[in-house]
């Protein structure tokens, strides 16, 4: 099977894995996934694995192939996996669960290498670009820096008591970090790095985002500068699109019917994907605000969504 430049990969609770032909809206494969729903995707580096995170496993898939069947399963989680990450050259792959536990695996070799306890479900996790640091929120409001060198946390931050952290991003280069929780509202932090670790969060800016949950929250990539942008994914259906300068509001995207569940940039920033609850993903010019594209053929809600559209990676 030829590889399409462009991998667009969507889960819903219909217990599917569907792979799309980003271009033209076509669904080219889909996958069974009867153990659980799927709460989180992502690609590989190299576009050779989708990895799915369920409750409990994660299971590899084989992008260019027709097998149904995963070529790895990750079995330790005890609960819901709900993110789940590769490290920049792809050797390991990270995961937070609501069992409280953010774990590390090394692809080549079986089992978890290694385990971190967070005290509280880990609702989300992102590596820094250093690749040296994870930063994980949890449902009692709390973010922690995991220094994967001294092997400890290294920092704890609780931007609002007992209000659920939802989603983290940061900044390709490592510059500032974004909390969303279950108030609508997003934190943002600049990151002050000693000996190329982040070692301070200094407060930038509050933003009330929305009225509803922010599901989910997502700077913008590398190749999009020198444009910075915020995209926040909400339970009111919309996408809002901030300017990381001054963070006011660029544009408002409408169109979804239900909770809006995850979202994607293109690599160089000019294209946005959403996966929602009314069963479809959408495909967004950034320029314009407007929908393209809609990838229609889940029977329940499209929970996440998966897009690699650049080049491989030479390495870190």
């Amino acid at each position: 099977m030829t590889q399409p430049s462009v991998i667009l990969a969507t889960a819903s609770y219909d217990h599917t894995i569907r792979f799309w032909d980003a271009k033209s809206g076509r669904c080219y494969r889909t996958i069974q996934y009867p153990d659980s729903q799927v709460n989180r995707l992502e690609i590989t580096p190299d576009k050779r694995y989708l990895a799915a995170a369920g409750n409990p496993h994660i299971k590899l898939f084989d992008v260019n192939s027709n097998s149904p069947h995963p070529v790895m399963s990750y079995d330790s989680h005890t609960a819901n996996v709900m993110a789940v990450g590769f490290q920049c050259d792809g050797n390991w792959m990270y995961s937070g669960s609501e069992d409280g536990t953010v774990k590390i695996w090394d692809l080549r070799a079986p089992g978890c290498q290694r385990e971190y306890e967070s005290r509280a479900a880990v609702n989300t996790v992102v590596l820094h670009p250093n690749q040296t640091e994870l930063i994980s929120g949890d449902q009692n409001g709390n973010i922690r820096v995991w220094d994967l060198t001294a092997n400890s946390c290294s920092c704890e931050l609780v931007p609002e008591v007992d209000t659920a952290v939802r989603s983290l991003t940061v900044m390709w280069d490592g510059s500032l970090v974004v909390a969303a929780n279950n108030h609508g509202t997003c934190y943002v932090w600049r990151l002050l790095r000693g000996n190329q670790t982040m070692t301070n969060f200094e407060p930038l800016h509050k933003l009330q985002a929305h009225d509803k949950y922010i599901l989910k929250c997502l700077l913008s990539p590398e190749f999009c500068d020198p444009q910075r942008y915020l995209a926040t994914a909400s339970a009111d259906h919309t996408v809002k699109i901030w300017n990381v300068d001054g963070f006011t509001l660029e544009k408002t995207l409408t169109g979804h019917q239900r909770w809006v569940w995850d979202c994607v940039f293109s690599v160089d920033g000019a294209y946005l994907i959403t996966a929602s609850s009314d069963m479809t993903a959408r495909l967004w010019s950034m320029a314009s605000g407007e929908a393209i594209r809609v990838y229609q053929g889940h029977h329940k809600a499209t929970v996440c969504c998966a897009l690699h559209d650049g080049a491989e990676p030479s390495s870190c």
